[in-house]
């Protein structure tokens, strides 16, 4: 199972194995609070499409569709959230306030898709 939570949501015992997705540190979080936890910056969107995105809802779907390209070209970088969801259950963790809008569901559909 993989679920996407926010990064500043409490830990919860069904979480399982939890990973920040995001290329930048989320605000207000100190290190400290998530030194458990691996920051895999390259599953990200890049700089240049998260600039684009701008968290602009109209364009969701192109964000969408330009971010799947990105993680296509760049399967290896997936490769330890695919191995860790086969061993159970793991939480993707993303900073945006848009809980319905955000590159972590992106990224959780792509590796359902590989899994």
């Amino acid at each position: 199972m993989i679920r996407v939570k926010r990064v500043y949501d409490a830990h919860e015992r069904g979480d399982g194995k939890r990973f920040l997705v995001e290329r930048l540190w989320p605000r207000g979080v100190r290190k400290e609070a998530l030194e458990s936890v691996p920051w895999l910056k390259d599953v990200a969107p890049s700089a240049a499409l998260r600039t684009w995105y701008g968290h602009r809802v109209e364009r969701w779907e192109e964000f969408r569709k330009r971010y799947h390209k990105e993680l296509a070209a760049n399967r290896a970088a997936c490769e330890p959230l695919l191995a860790a969801s086969r061993r159970g259950p793991i939480t993707l963790l993303y900073s945006a306030r848009d809980i319905e809008h955000n590159s972590a569901l992106v990224l959780r559909d792509f590796l359902r898709e590989l899994h």
